[in-house]
This record gives C-alpha cells, structure tokens and sequence, in this order.
C-alpha cells in the first residue's frame, strides 16, 4: 500500500476531461461506503492530472482527512493508495476555498501526471481510511481528471 501525501491544494487549470461528485450521508461517513467513480478513458496519448475534491463543514472535528483509494484497471487490476488531505492547519485555519459553512479542497491522487496504459473503463473507489466509525462533516466526494499542462 503506497502513502501518497497531497501535494498541494491547487488547480491544474486544464481542460476538464472528467469531473463528478457524490454526497456523503450526513449522519457520518462509515468505512465502508465507498464512492464510486467510472472514468472511461479512451485517450492514451496525453498525460493526466488525477485529483480527489473533498466538500467538508466547518463543523468537521479534525485537520485531517485520510482516504483509501481502490483503482480497477481495465485488465481487472487494482492498486490502492492511501491519502492524506490535510484540511486545516494547527489553528483550525480552512487550506481549502470556504464559502459560509463548507469548505472544497482539491488534492493530487498521483504526485505527477499520469498517462494511462491501456484504454478502457477504470473504476475509482474513495472510501473513508480515518479510525472513527463514522466521520460527520465530510459533505462531498469527487474525482476530476484534467489534461495536463505539462509534458
């Protein structure tokens, strides 16, 4: 299992090649519900910019949030990596873009741009990796893919 911390909470500023989200139930987000995000890629030319977007309240208790990330590739593989999306700093100052009482940050799932091997559906799967039976304050989770700018 690979930890890949987030490396920054900024745009990448290119073309949208996939961008959904799904709402998390507000009574907490359990272990195992998993978000599940299908990207058909037909495109093995260019490099990607994989990104995972967290919409969390102020309410949400902690700085943190660490996230299992399942990959199945379109030849039946999987992979997982494990994020950590710092949230706020010490002081409980948002990172994010705080609009009245939610907060939407962005973070990288892969340190640099990926270009994908083979064309085909890749299913993503984003579950909660925290230690609590249930995180409260976590709004949303998405997945946006973007053409990088970088070659």
């Amino acid at each position: 299992m690979a930890l890949l911390a987030a490396l920054t909470l900024t745009a990448c500023d290119g073309t949208v090649y996939y961008d959904q989200s799904q709402s998390i139930d507000e009574h907490g987000w359990l272990p195992d519900e998993v978000s599940t995000f299908r990207i058909d890629v037909d495109d093995t030319t260019h490099a990607f910019d994989l990104m995972v977007e967290v919409r969390n309240t102020i309410d949400y208790p902690y700085s943190n949030l660490f996230l299992f990330v399942d990959t199945r590739f379109p030849d039946g593989s999987t992979s997982r990596d494990t994020i950590e999306c710092p949230l706020a700093d010490a002081a409980g100052h948002w990172y994010g873009r705080r609009t009245g009482r939610y907060v939407d940050s962005r973070y990288r799932l892969r340190a640099g741009s990926v270009r994908f091997a083979e064309p085909g559906m890749y299913l993503f799967g984003i579950s909660n990796g925290m230690r609590d039976s249930a995180i409260a304050g976590i709004k949303d989770i998405g997945m946006r893919m973007e053409y990088s700018k970088s070659k």
